[in-house]
């Protein structure tokens, strides 16, 4: 449902019942992903009362794991997890004293779980009627953790300049504003969706919410309420596309006027699905990270104004890939206030991604901060990539997913800019595995679009139907060469894949998962390899 903007209210007297509830001094407050009408509310409030707010994912393990590490005082839910209530007490969360339920108390609800609902905070802040507003240590805000594909999710702490810094380059770049009817299409959780939603609510626009990500439900949302604008990651594009895909017309080809997609670039084909579904929206991708307070370039990959469907912007990385020696996926200019370069030590200007501006990240928590604002020191973001002759940014791929090949150094994400390119390829995703004599070998784990079936025998496949195409590791390994991909980062093995990726809540792959199940499936072969 729509929820208007406002400036008082609700989040004030949700932060005058946190201080009336005497909750410590510089709270850190714990949130799962409330009811649509009051999910921005305690953001907004907890920061009021010296707080740090954390949001946490609809998942038990994970909301332990994350309060265990950030020791909340206050934990704020609404009916769906009140059965969270009995697992989290005192032996278990030892920091947790206050728990406070955004709704009734459920009928049967155990007598021993000590639960504030919203009368007992009405009530509380009618007793504690003061408006003063102070803030937590060093200007912190909010503790957001990331996304956890190269290891466990860290918490970052986020402070109020960083997320005012990257409103406004969302606002300047995207062009929101006060006409706009936002969908929330990605959780408060995570960066992405908190920095957007942050910038529409600077300029005042409406929010639509719903509970989590699902095609079927955003569709029927745009078309009901006439949204205008969301954010996306490919996974939620793919869904959209694949619900809409032969729909001469929907309500929504004519409202969406604005899309930002982040946590990996679109490949050709869902940028052109994009702009058939979505004609009248300017798309744009971003390249950021959790510890960047969200996005650090922007790229427009197609826009109404000057182009036409059929036109869309899906040449910026062959064209200029020709006149570079350098394979990559283009990630588009910083954002005004985002300095960045490369630590390269080559002539081609490969190198660590360096970055720094006022978005960045005060610190992990419970760490040292990592920067020293004084000195403006750069922050190493874990990925590798250049700076070409048109001042944008290329991404090879990350430090932690490298594969060490026969002495070489191979990028995951390389190979697969290549290979997601072939007609026959619905996803791909390269790790490595153990490998005596090269140390790690490349692999490629292919799922196959419709009408496309696997040949190789080594993997069992069906016989072959006429009526259908046929695609093989030799068939990948020939499209690999044609497309100037170095010989040694071509996969040596190509696993056909029947089943999901294993993702983040984000739409991020889990290369360490995949990677596991990988070797498990290539036992058996090893010894003919």
């Amino acid at each position: 449902m729509p929820v208007p903007q406002q400036d008082s209210g609700p989040p004030a007297e949700l932060s005058r019942g946190y201080l009336w509830r005497a909750v410590a001094d510089r709270p850190t407050v714990c949130g799962q992903r409330p009811p649509p009408r009051r999910r921005a509310l305690a953001p907004r409030s907890c920061p009021r009362r010296r707080g740090r707010y954390l949001g946490l994912q609809q998942s038990l393990p994970e909301a332990k794991f994350a309060m265990l590490l950030v020791q909340p005082v206050l934990l704020v839910t609404d009916e769906s997890c009140s059965g969270w209530y009995p697992e989290l007490h005192s032996s278990t969360i030892p920091s947790l004293k206050w728990r406070i339920l955004l709704s009734s108390l459920p009928s049967k609800f155990p007598n021993e779980c000590s639960v504030l609902t919203m009368d007992k905070l009405k009530f509380g802040s009618q007793r504690c009627s003061s408006s003063n507003y102070s803030w937590a240590p060093e200007g912190a805000v909010i503790i957001c953790f990331t996304s956890g594909t190269t290891g466990r999710p860290k918490g970052v702490t986020i402070s109020h300049s960083a997320l005012i810094a990257q409103s406004m380059a969302k606002i300047a770049i995207c062009g929101y504003d006060e006409d706009d009817i936002y969908l929330h299409s990605a959780p408060l959780c995570h960066i992405g969706g908190l920095s957007s939603a942050m910038a529409m609510l600077m300029v005042g626009a409406c929010h639509v919410l719903m509970p989590k990500f699902d095609a079927k439900l955003a569709i029927e949302v745009i078309e009901k309420w006439d949204v205008t604008s969301l954010i996306t990651v490919p996974a939620m594009m793919a869904d959209l596309i694949s619900l809409l895909r032969g729909k001469e017309w929907w309500k929504g080809k004519d409202s969406m006027k604005k899309i930002l997609n982040g946590g990996g670039s679109l490949s050709p084909e869902l940028i052109r699905g994009a702009t058939i579904i979505f004609p009248k929206a300017k798309i744009l991708s971003a390249y950021g990270m959790t510890e960047a307070c969200s996005s650090l370039t922007f790229m427009t990959l197609y826009d109404p104004i000057f182009q036409s469907p059929d036109q869309a912007n899906l040449s910026s990385r062959t064209n200029r890939q020709s006149s570079s020696s350098q394979q990559g996926i283009p990630m588009g200019k910083p954002a005004p206030h985002v300095d960045i370069r490369t630590d390269a030590d080559d002539s081609l200007g490969v190198g660590r991604i360096l970055v720094r501006g006022p978005n960045l990240m005060l610190k992990y928590w419970n760490q040292a901060p990592t920067l020293d604002c004084k000195d403006q020191q750069w922050f190493d973001t874990g990925d590798i990539g250049f700076i070409d002759d048109h001042g944008e940014l290329w991404l090879i791929g990350r430090e932690k997913g490298r594969i060490k090949s026969g002495g070489e150094n191979i990028y995951p994400e390389e190979v697969e800019a290549v290979l997601s390119q072939h007609p026959g390829v619905h996803g791909v995703v390269v790790v490595g595995v153990p490998e005596l004599r090269l140390s790690e070998m490349v692999v490629g784990c292919v799922q196959l679009k419709e009408n496309w079936q696997w040949s190789n025998k080594a993997y069992g496949s069906v016989p072959m139907n006429e009526d259908h195409n046929v695609l093989s590791g030799e068939i990948l390994r020939q499209f690999c060469k044609e497309n100037n991909l170095t010989g040694f980062k071509i996969p040596r093995v190509f696993y056909p894949w029947r089943k999901a990726f294993p993702t983040t809540s984000t739409g991020k792959v889990v290369r360490g998962k995949l990677r596991d199940e990988v070797i498990l499936h290539l036992q058996p072969l090893q010894g003919r390899l």
